[in-house]
């Protein structure tokens, strides 16, 4: 059955509550009161990168630092804490930082120790190392460095920026498409993304892809007036 059927029958208009703008947030450093505005760039990509030892977050705030856009797609979850659950915020992706950088700052801040990183802070080619593209030859037949297209990375933020505890990470076999069709969340606080409708867990909810790094992640349920087929 098609997910959008019911979209355009609705008999009173929608009301939306948490108006979420489809601008990309800010990336913020909470510890040090630094932000970071996202600001296109044509010289710049989108880079996959491996964070040691589980210090996601410490190279997303050292990046923020020295004034990089990056981003730790996170969520909320409950572990249990002294028998009682606690809510706490957790990497949606482990060991997976997102910078947006020319190739020069990405080479300098992964390969090579930045003289301007303050000391004895841990600098940032301690905790990372490139994330390669193995279907890629690039010069000398290496891989490059995996980069995602902007379209997509930007997509992904819109979806996963709101830490929302019901964001699923997804396999083949976890869903099924509800339609084949794309669509916009026209309402509530996932507006402006695009996917795929999909059943997921019982819920109807859309798919976003970062196709190169073979990511699916599903948002949570979305009621399908807040559906727009593009």
């Amino acid at each position: 059955m098609d997910a959008l059927t019911n979209a355009n029958k609705a008999t009173s208009p929608i009301i939306c509550s948490g108006f979420t703008s489809t601008a990309i947030p800010e990336a913020v450093d909470t510890q040090k009161g630094v932000s970071v505005e996202y600001a296109p760039a044509p010289d710049k990509r989108w880079y996959v990168l491996r964070a040691s030892y589980g210090r996601e977050m410490l190279a997303e705030q050292l990046f923020i630092q020295h004034h990089v856009y990056a981003y730790v797609p996170k969520r909320y979850t409950y572990i249990e804490y002294k028998g009682r659950p606690k809510k706490v915020l957790q990497c949606l992706i482990a060991n997976i930082v997102f910078a947006y950088l020319t190739p020069q700052q990405a080479m300098m801040f992964v390969r090579n120790n930045d003289p301007n990183e303050p000391s004895p802070a841990p600098r940032l080619s301690e905790i990372l190392s490139f994330y390669y593209n193995h279907f890629v030859k690039g010069e000398n037949w290496r891989n490059p460095p995996l980069t995602i297209p902007e379209h997509e990375m930007l997509n992904f933020i819109r979806a996963t920026h709101t830490n929302d505890e019901n964001l699923l990470m997804l396999q083949g076999g976890d869903f099924q498409y509800k339609t084949d069709d794309e669509v916009e969340v026209i309402c509530g606080q996932f507006k402006g993304v695009r996917g795929r409708v999909v059943r997921a867990r019982g819920q109807q909810r859309v798919l976003v892809a970062l196709t190169a790094l073979n990511c699916l992640c599903a948002t949570a349920y979305i009621p399908t007036p807040f559906l727009q087929k593009i």
